[in-house]
């Protein structure tokens, strides 16, 4: 039993990688009183239900996290909110800059909003590696939602809702992902790879969403969780997917960075250590929660992709890959 048992549970962003993850694990362990999932693409909810099937605690709402009103409504008698709605691509991001703006940062205010007008008790949103010291404007935008929702349990005290924050790395098998674009090619012989240095966190689609689950029930309000991931080199992945192919560098695209960060040393200072993760303390909390407690790290502490203490191997890569 965990704090999702029962309850009537909102998805934003329901119909990706990380929503259809979420909803087949809720349907089968939490016994959610119901399961919505806001997205705005009905061919991907229309695939979503043929694939889950007919459920009747599941439900389908067609909106947008830009339409403060449709939120308030899709809203209406939930008690938990799982916010993964936002524009991702990095490149897309920064030739549409307003776009992922009005998606990442306003909508997520909108989320703030709808959720504490109706009542909600706990609303996790999910963010990335990209948002620590970010360099690109996805990046930029997901810190800029990060601090809303941390920044909200101020005004929303007075309505018992507790906002907080899951930052997590690359997940394996998402949309977006290398992986299909080393696949597709594998069998050239050649692979392209950005720089051979590059680092990156990784994380399973099932431990992203676990995850989550786990956050509802730790959380108390304002808190941003870390989990204690793996890192893995582009190289390493490039050979667990096409041994022996010839690896072509083509440069870092705009905006990316050659190792990725979930906590920097400016955050140190306000960060704990539960052994299976770690937990950022907002900057400011009156709110009146209590900060979970736990061993501070050193303040020359960051938690970075390159300097991670755990690796995965070319053959750790090959049986994920495998797995998928």
């Amino acid at each position: 039993m965990t704090y999702l048992h029962h309850k009537s549970i909102l998805l934003t962003g329901g119909t990706g990688s990380f929503g259809r993850a979420f909803a087949r694990y809720a349907l089968d362990h939490l016994d959610p009183r119901r399961l919505i999932v806001y997205s705005r693409d009905e061919l991907k909810q229309s695939e979503m239900r043929q694939e889950l099937g007919d459920d009747p605690r599941l439900r389908f709402f067609i909106g947008d996290v830009r339409d403060e009103r449709r939120m308030e409504r899709a809203m209406d008698g939930v008690e938990a909110v799982v916010h993964a709605a936002a524009l991702k691509q990095i490149v897309t991001a920064e030739y549409n800059p307003f776009e992922c703006i009005q998606t990442n940062v306003m909508g997520a205010q909108n989320v703030i909003e709808a959720a504490i007008s109706a009542g909600v008790e706990r609303v996790i949103a999910l963010s990335t590696d990209k948002a620590s010291s970010p360099i690109n404007l996805y990046g930029a935008s997901k810190l800029a939602s990060d601090k809303l929702f941390v920044a909200a349990n101020h005004y929303a005290s007075h309505a018992d809702t507790s906002l907080s924050v899951v930052r997590y790395g690359n997940v394996v098998g998402s949309r977006g992902s290398v992986i299909p674009l080393f696949e597709k090619l594998a069998p050239t012989g050649t692979l392209p790879i950005t720089d051979k240095r590059m680092t990156r966190f990784w994380i399973t689609l099932d431990q992203a969403v676990q995850f989550v689950v786990d956050g509802f029930e730790r959380m108390n309000g304002g808190e941003l969780f870390v989990p204690k991931i793996p890192s893995m080199r582009i190289t390493h992945l490039a050979e667990a997917i096409a041994p022996g192919a010839v690896l072509e560098e083509v440069g870092i695209r705009p905006g990316e960075k050659l190792h990725e960060e979930m906590i920097s040393i400016d955050d140190a200072r306000r960060t704990v250590d539960l052994g299976d993760c770690y937990v950022i303390h907002p900057v400011h909390a009156e709110w009146g929660t209590t900060p979970i407690d736990g061993p501070r790290v050193g303040e020359d502490f960051s938690y970075r992709s390159d300097t991670n203490t755990d690796w995965l191997t070319a053959a750790d890569l090959r049986e994920l890959v495998a797995g998928l």
